[in-house]
C-alpha cells in the first residue's frame, strides 16, 4: 500500500482524528536513545558500541554528536512510559481503555500467559481508574509470584485456566464475562464497538446499581481500537526532526499479535511517511499475521472510512508490514520487559528478550510511587475445564 496523492489532506485527517481521541497516556513522548557501532579498539573484540540519549536534542535537530557516519539505530524507550508496565502493551491500551470506560464499563476480563505483560498492562491502568479485570492466566499458579504474574495478581482478579481450557479463547473470555455481568449486566467485545457505538449517551451507562457492563479484550488487546495508540507513537516520532526528515527510517518490531506492527505501518501510510515496517515474527505463523494484518485493516476501514480510502490503495502485495522469521528460537524464560526501539533509518520496536550470552543493565523497577493504585489483596483461583 502507498499514500495516494492526496497525501496532504489525509494527514490533516489524521490528525485532526488523534487530536480528538482521549487519550490513557498523558504524552505520547518516549526518550530515544542511539546506539553507534564504532571501529573496535581492542584485538578481542570486533565491535564497540557508544551509547546517548537523543531525547533532549532531537527537537533542535541535534544528536548526531561524534559518531557522525558510523552505523547506528534508535531505541524508543517505551520500557520507560510506567512503573509497572509499558511497552506496545501501554500503547495498546492508551486509545481503548478510555473508549471502554467511556462506554460504561465495569469490568474488563482479558487473558495472556502466565507471564502475560498485556494482562499486567490491564490489571494495573484498570486499578488506576476504578475499573475491576478480570485476569484469565494459562497454566498454573506459580509456586513464588513474580514479574508480570506478581503485578496481574496485586491489581487484578486472576484465574488460572487449564491449557486445554485456554485453548478455546473466546468461548473461555465469553463464558467468564458471562459469569461476572450476571443475569442483570451486559456483555461485549471490544471489537464490536464500531461506528455509531463510538457516542454514547452518558444517561444510558448505568441501568440501576446491580448492573455491571463487561468488555471482553483480546488476548494482546489485539483489536482495531489499539491500533490509535500506536499511530500516536508514529505521529511523535514524525515530528522530530531526526525521523519526520529521514524518508529511510527502517522500523523493526517483534511481533506477538502483529497489533503493533500494524499500528506502526498503518500510522506511517496514514501521516504520509515512507517508513518501512518489518516485523519479526515470534508466535505464529505467516499466513495468520497476514489474516490479523487484513482483519485489523478491514475494521479501521469500517470505523474511518474516510480516513481509510482517501490515504491509502492497495498496491499489488497487499500488505502494509513484511513479516519475516525469527534467526533463533524465542527463549521465553530470559525475557524482559517489552521495549521499542527506532533506528536512525533503522528502528525496533517490539517485546525485548535477553540471551544468555547478551550482558545487557536492567533498570530496575522503582519501588517509590506517586500513583493512587490501590492493589488487591488475593491469590489468584484456578479454574479447571468442565468435566
Amino acid at each position: 500500500m502507498r499514500p495516494t496523492p492526496a497525501l496532504a489532506a489525509g494527514r490533516r485527517t489524521v490528525a485532526n482524528l488523534l487530536s480528538a481521541t482521549e487519550w490513557m497516556l498523558p504524552s505520547p513522548a518516549s526518550q530515544v536513545h542511539t546506539i553507534s557501532v564504532l571501529p573496535s579498539q581492542s584485538p578481542t573484540s570486533r565491535h564497540e558500541f557508544a551509547f546517548s540519549n537523543l531525547t533532549t536534542s532531537l527537537g533542535n535537530g541535534g544528536g548526531k554528536g561524534v559518531e557522525e557516519g558510523s552505523p547506528r539505530f534508535h531505541l524508543v524507550r517505551d520500557d520507560l512510559l510506567h512503573q509497572l508496565t509499558n511497552g506496545n502493551k501501554a500503547r495498546k491500551l492508551d486509545a481503548l481503555l478510555p473508549l471502554l470506560r467511556r462506554r460504561g464499563a465495569t469490568d474488563i476480563v482479558t487473558c495472556g500467559g502466565c507471564q502475560s505483560a498485556h494482562a499486567a498492562a490491564v490489571a494495573v491502568h484498570c486499578a488506576e481508574r476504578g475499573i475491576m479485570s478480570h485476569i484469565l492466566l494459562r497454566g498454573e499458579q506459580l509456586d513464588v509470584p513474580t514479574g508480570y504474574n506478581l503485578i496481574s495478581l496485586m491489581f487484578g482478579n486472576v484465574t488460572y485456566a487449564s491449557r486445554s481450557l485456554y485453548a478455546q479463547r473466546d468461548e473461555m473470555l465469553y463464558e467468564h464475562a458471562t459469569k461476572i455481568a450476571g443475569s442483570n449486566g451486559t456483555v461485549m467485545w471490544a471489537d464490536d464497538i464500531i461506528g455509531e457505538d463510538l457516542v454514547v449517551d452518558e444517561d444510558t451507562t448505568y441501568y440501576g446499581n446491580c448492573l455491571r457492563r463487561v468488555m471482553i479484550v483480546k488476548e494482546g488487546a489485539g483489536s482495531v481500537q489499539a491500533l490509535l495508540g500506536v499511530m500516536r507513537l508514529v505521529d511523535y516520532l514524525s515530528g522530530m526532526i531526526l525521523f519526520g526528515q529521514d524518508e529511510n527510517v527502517h522500523i523493526v518490531v517483534d511481533s506477538g499479535t502483529g497489533t503493533t506492527a500494524v499500528g506502526l505501518a498503518l500510522g506511517a501510510v496514514c501521516l504520509g511517511l515512507q517508513w518501512r515496517v518489518t516485523a519479526v515474527m515470534l508466535a505464529d505463523t505467516l499466513e495468520r499475521y497476514r489474516q490479523q494484518e487484513k482483519s485489523l485493516l478491514s475494521d479501521f476501514e469500517k470505523l474511518y472510512p474516510g480516513i481509510f480510502h482517501r490515504v491509502v490503495e492497495n498496491d499489488t502485495h497487499g500488505s502494509l508490514v513484511q513479516w519475516v522469521e525469527r534467526s533463533s528460537p524465542r527463549r521465553f524464560e530470559d525475557r524482559q520487559r517489552p521495549r521499542a526501539s527506532v533506528g536512525g533509518s533503522h528502528a525496533v520496536v517490539g517485546p525485548g528478550e535477553v540471551l544468555p550470552s547478551r550482558k545487557e543493565t536492567h533498570r530496575p523497577i522503582s519501588l517509590e510511587s506517586t500513583s493512587t493504585i490501590q492493589p488487591r489483596r488475593q491469590r489468584g483461583r484456578k479454574m479447571n475445564q468442565p468435566g
